[in-house]
């Protein structure tokens, strides 16, 4: 029934929406750009749903965040995080997304294809967020990359780890419950 699957897929992208709210303000602030859990969020959230839901999800998060409620890092909210010095980490996560994204649907089953597709989608944020931060916050790229990639490496590797093999469980048990079947 179609029908079923579409309202199925539509609860599940709200969810993730949902767990990228709760989980995107938890930060740890260690300077300009803090340690967040968004990234660690939207992985799980495309094993979860794929590509085009787990993007979906994030582009809501950052709508329901543009809006003013504090679902930034740090419980912020508004326009003014997306003019700020990290902006462009929250632009380049919709291209992290679709990119770790394709990478998960095309090898679902193979964990370091997986992971890597993640790595490369992290490095495409990491272009957007120094880029960004460098020209909001008066500094070259060299300064921007020492204060907003450099430190968060060894963290997001591990994140990113962590979902490379918890990722394919979550997405075997969201399969076999499916209401749709």
């Amino acid at each position: 029934m179609k029908n079923r699957q579409d309202i199925y897929r539509m609860v599940l992208t709200a969810v993730a929406a949902a767990v990228l709210c709760v989980l995107g303000p938890l930060s740890i602030p260690i300077g300009i750009v803090p340690i967040s859990f968004t990234n660690f969020a939207l992985f799980i959230s495309l094993y979860a749903l794929g590509m085009k839901n787990g993007t979906y999800g994030y582009i809501i998060y950052l709508l329901i965040g543009l809006t003013g409620v504090p679902v930034f890092s740090n419980f912020s909210g508004g326009i003014g995080k997306l003019l700020g010095p990290t902006g462009g980490y929250l632009i380049g996560m919709i291209f992290t997304a679709v990119i770790a994204g394709l990478f998960i649907d095309r090898f679902l089953n193979k964990k370091i294809l997986c992971f890597l597709g993640m790595v490369i989608g992290a490095l495409v944020c990491y272009l957007f967020g120094p880029a960004w931060l460098s020209y909001q916050g008066h500094m070259s790229i060299a300064q921007s990359l020492s204060v907003g990639v450099i430190p968060f490496i060894p963290g997001d590797l591990a994140k990113i780890l962590i979902v490379a093999l918890i990722g394919p469980k979550i997405r075997k048990r969201l399969t076999e419950s499916r209401v749709d079947s």
